[in-house]
């Protein structure tokens, strides 16, 4: 029985090797840098009307390139004309044209570069809503150029994607209602002008087809907000059926013992993902000799151990160590021995520091038997080019070389970029309070020593202690412990709240609201807003929910994020007991 297992190893370690001369290359590898929307409901208000007329020619108004002339008329225009002009642009759309509501607002706020124009056609100095509802009337759109600007396309991009001989949004009924299937299901509508680049054909797909794929990956067993994150950033997930390259890292991961949507909470909308290349990369670590149990661990403390760059990392250090000189085994025993050197942070590190080393002219053999007995240090610090320490000790390439040949941490001690700063930070902190702090940090998946934990150790307040408690009341609310720390790293001030604060807020938000518990997820800032604030607009916007003057399923960013005076106007003056109600909440609150 071990036999046919050494056997299957072998093959697969002589098929990885044989994979990393495709493409390594002898260089430092730097990482590569990395919020859910919900659709805002309907809320029902008064809106101007239009002459309602439709054109069989190409309209007057379109989107220019960017010139000069109309970089200048955009620093006269004033913030206030602007607003008039989408308020304006809102209405035609809405209407004359009876786009949805939705539809219609985020077309009309979200296309500056569009309103820009608009303006530059009229006076901005008079009245620019009775002048821009004359300039419509008489002068229809082209309803696909503000279309496409709100949905994230560039105004430079936007031409080639124009329909001909349509300009209006109405006539491309397949492509709206492939729009309003992603809006319905959650997709931001910021996101969708990338997916409508990357995978045009998905707007062109018949009724229901594009919604059934969209439920395929659910039937996989993944939840809607981790399909959500998945086709945001791999839309060619929806180009023919499931993606088997997908399902086999999803099964494998499965294998190890990962729920389906452990993998949602890593997904990066600003990557791409080659999940052959991720798949490979599990593929390759399992049999390097890792047990479940520690690849079970490795991929919960680094997860962008195979996310980042679909795990191309890994393949390039392992090849760049067995350049080196090192075997394969003396490769395998460094990384079993050390796992914490397959982090994204210490893997960038270890990189630019053989690449320190050859840039000054070290042997290959000497680099390695650096590495074999120093991979640990070499990995936990960012190093200073080789310019800039030469300069510093006033010594050549080849004295510096000498040095470290001769002792080998001094490399550490003498280049490292961290070193001065850490020293500061533990002197003017109380050490025992400072160590608390760090072993908490180094529990989220921060690296010790590294840039970040300087960071970090900035941006979080309280003790460990605190830290901790505050996390674990998290934790016990329902969330788990790797979203948690994914929340937390995409917005640390959620963690300088005390935990009644935190409670209270939950609370509100599952309790009074109705909402999951995963809203914070998507909103991790719905915590970070102080409780009056909360208070007052919840409130607010439940007494609007129980006279049906809004739908249940507001986002909260939706509530919490607008400014007071776009809220009162969405929230409370659309209601004719609003303003009195909004008072009353308003006093009672100071009277408390």
């Amino acid at each position: 029985m071990v036999l046919p297992r050494i056997h299957k190893r072998v093959f697969s370690l002589s098929r990885m090797v044989t994979q990393l001369n495709h493409f390594l290359v002898f260089c430092p590898v730097f990482n590569e840098k990395p919020s859910i929307m919900q659709n805002p409901c309907f809320i029902s208000v008064k809106v101007r009307s239009f002459c309602s007329a439709r054109l069989t020619h190409q309209p007057k108004v379109s989107l220019p390139d960017s010139t000069p002339s109309s970089t200048l008329i955009a620093s006269r225009v004033s913030r206030h004309a602007r607003t008039e002009a989408q308020d304006v642009l809102f209405d035609y759309l809405h209407s004359t044209r009876t786009l949805s509501y939705l539809d219609a607002e985020h077309i009309s706020k979200n296309s500056p570069h569009f309103v820009q124009n608009l303006l530059s056609k009229i006076d901005s100095d008079k009245d620019v809503t009775r002048s821009l509802s004359r300039f419509l009337r008489y002068n229809p759109i082209n309803e696909f150029e503000p279309f496409f600007e709100s949905l994230g396309l560039s105004p430079s991009e936007i031409s080639s994607f124009l329909p001909r001989h349509l300009i209006f949004l109405s006539d491309d009924e397949v492509m709206l209602d492939n729009f309003r299937v992603l809006c319905d299901y959650g997709i931001p509508r910021s996101k969708m002008g990338n997916m409508y680049k990357e995978v045009t054909e998905i707007f062109g797909y018949d009724y229901g087809v594009l919604d059934s794929k969209l439920r395929a990956y659910e039937n996989l067993g993944l939840s809607k907000n981790t399909v959500i994150k998945l086709v945001n950033c791999c839309p060619l997930l929806l180009i023919g059926g499931v993606d088997g390259k997908f399902v086999k890292v999803l099964q494998k991961l499965k294998e190890l013992g990962f729920k389906n949507d452990w993998i949602g909470g890593y997904l990066s909308g600003k990557g791409t993902y080659n999940w052959n290349r991720v798949f490979e990369t599990i593929d390759f670590l399992d049999n390097v000799g890792y047990s479940e149990e520690q690849l079970c661990n490795l991929f919960k403390m680094n997860p962008a151990l195979v996310f980042e760059g679909s795990g191309r990392k890994v393949y390039v250090l392992f090849g760049q160590l067995l350049k080196l000189g090192l075997k394969m085994n003396e490769v395998y025993s460094l990384f079993t021995e050390n796992p914490q050197l397959l982090s994204a942070k210490c893997v960038k590190n270890l990189l630019k520091a053989v690449g320190f080393l050859v840039d000054i002219g070290m042997g290959i053999k000497d680099i390695a038997n650096i590495v074999s007995k120093h991979a640990e240090h070499m990995g936990s610090c960012s190093l200073k080019g080789p310019k800039t320490v030469c300069r510093e000790l006033k010594v050549g390439r080849d004295g510096l070389c000498q040095i470290i040949k001769d002792k080998p941490l001094q490399l550490f001690h003498l280049v490292s970029k961290t070193k001065v700063k850490i020293n500061e930070q533990v002197d003017r902190q109380n050490p025992s309070k400072h160590l608390e702090k760090t072993t908490f940090l180094l529990s989220l998946g921060y690296v010790e020593n590294s840039e970040e934990m300087t960071k970090a150790l900035k941006q979080f307040r309280g003790r460990g202690d605190q830290l901790q408690e505050r996390f674990d009341c998290l934790v016990q609310a329902g969330l788990d412990s790797n979203v948690v720390k994914n929340l937390i790293k995409r917005a640390p001030m959620v963690l300088n709240q005390t935990k009644d604060v935190l409670e209270k807020k939950i609370d509100c938000l599952k309790n009074y609201l109705g909402y999951p518990l995963q809203s914070v997820v998507v909103f991790p800032a719905y915590l970070c807003y102080d409780l009056e604030r909360i208070n007052h607009r919840c409130k607010m916007y439940v007494w609007l929910r129980e006279r049906r003057a809004a739908k249940p399923t507001l986002s909260l960013s939706t509530i919490l994020a607008c400014s007071d005076a776009r809220f009162v106007k969405y929230f409370v003056d659309v209601h004719p007991e609003g303003p009195a109600m909004w008072e009353s909440l308003k006093k009672s609150s100071n009277l408390s």
